[in-house]
């Protein structure tokens, strides 16, 4: 054997630095996996509406995880794949495009694993979300709403940084399949209900990944797939019922939504119309008035896409209602409302909006059965 040779197949050893990186990832995975084992599952509400006796709503609540939000199940997921794929090592800075929620809980697990954090997001996010991104130690920076992906690209490239990317990696970090997701929690906890397979699964898109996951889990298990349906809905200023509905999936427009983490300018990678059985359009003003009407059902204030989730989600029951059926819809409490006391609470940013919420309050006292008044504090 030639020198050459044998050393082309002598074998080779990792690095010092090798060593130190695949121990800090252990680390890593081992504070990942504890965090998930100190957290309880999120409840499921059942809400009895008096005029749908035969009809109950149920209401996953996602805003009671560690970082207050859906979200966290997405921040866990992709700092997993990131761990998993080589991309997050013990001096990585983590970049995040993001309106909130999501940055959020990233820096919620930065903190966790002592990363830097920074959260590229749109002018004009509620202050209580930047206050809570702060408060897990990430940094902010602003930017214009059609400029949030740019910039946080260049900021991974000036930073040899890893950008999260949550549009591209949502729908592909999450195990759909089980292992305790938001479809595999939310029918396990179902199972004891009279109508234990819902008719329909309502859910708002931002990124696309939550619907991705529910629709396949739903295909992906047979006493599901014959009987659940998923409905996505859309707010204004949002171009995923336009492209679900033309299959045109290059649609852009020059706006942003006024429903913080959900409705995207452009179709985001993660969103995957094949598994969605419905969509419907939501307008702002029915979505806002939704959280007003649900706080006097709940006694608490839930966040604008739960107010999409859930006037999506009685739209469907009086349908169902009308056609004489019996079942069961479920939807998600993506976040809690105090975030948003600064405007969707707040009289005075409602109307600068311009957004007539009573005829929708009295749209949704009308269906229910329920009596529903506008927050005026």
């Amino acid at each position: 054997m030639s020198a050459a040779l044998a050393g082309r197949d002598a074998p080779v050893t990792r690095t010092e630095k090798d060593n130190r990186v695949r121990a800090w990832v252990r680390w890593a995975m081992e504070q990942i996996m504890a965090d998930f084992n100190r957290s309880a599952d999120t409840h499921l509400i059942k809400v009895l509406l008096p005029a749908f006796p035969d009809i109950p709503l149920y209401l996953k609540d996602e805003s009671t995880h560690p970082s207050g939000s859906l979200k966290h199940r997405l921040a866990r997921s992709l700092f997993l794949y990131g761990l998993c794929n080589g991309r997050i090592g013990p001096e990585t800075t983590i970049i995040e495009s993001s309106s909130g929620s999501t940055a959020v809980s990233e820096a919620y697990f930065a903190k966790l694993l002592g990363l830097r954090f920074i959260a590229v997001v749109p002018i004009g996010t509620a202050p209580e979300k930047l206050n809570q991104i702060r408060f897990f130690g990430g940094t902010i920076e602003e930017t214009a709403f059609y400029n949030v992906y740019q910039r946080a690209e260049s900021l991974a490239d000036e930073l040899d940084g890893h950008y999260m990317d949550q549009f591209t990696y949502a729908e592909r970090a999450t195990d759909w399949r089980g292992n305790n997701n938001i479809a595999d929690s939310l029918f396990s906890q179902m199972a004891r209900e009279a109508h234990a397979v819902p008719d329909w699964v309502v859910m708002s898109a931002g990124t696309g990944g939550t619907s991705a996951t529910l629709g396949r889990y739903v295909r992906y298990r047979p006493e599901l797939v014959e009987r659940t349906r998923i409905c996505v809905v859309d707010p204004e200023n949002s171009v995923f019922y336009d492209s679900f509905t033309s299959g045109n999936e290059r649609l852009e427009i020059d706006a942003s939504s006024r429903i913080e983490g959900i409705g995207r300018p452009q179709v985001e990678a993660s969103f995957l119309p094949e598994v969605i059985d419905r969509m419907l359009k939501v307008p702002d003003a029915a979505s806002i008035a939704t959280i007003h009407w649900l706080e006097s059902v709940l006694g608490r204030k839930c966040g604008g896409s739960t107010g999409t989730n859930v006037y999506g989600a009685l739209t469907l029951m009086a349908e169902m209602r009308q056609e004489g059926r019996e079942g069961s819809v479920a939807t998600l409490i993506c976040d809690g409302g105090e975030r948003y006391l600064s405007s969707y609470y707040d009289p005075a940013w409602i109307e600068a909006e311009e957004l007539e919420l009573q005829p929708y309050l009295d749209e949704l006292e009308a269906v229910t059965g329920t009596r529903a008044q506008q927050c005026t504090t």
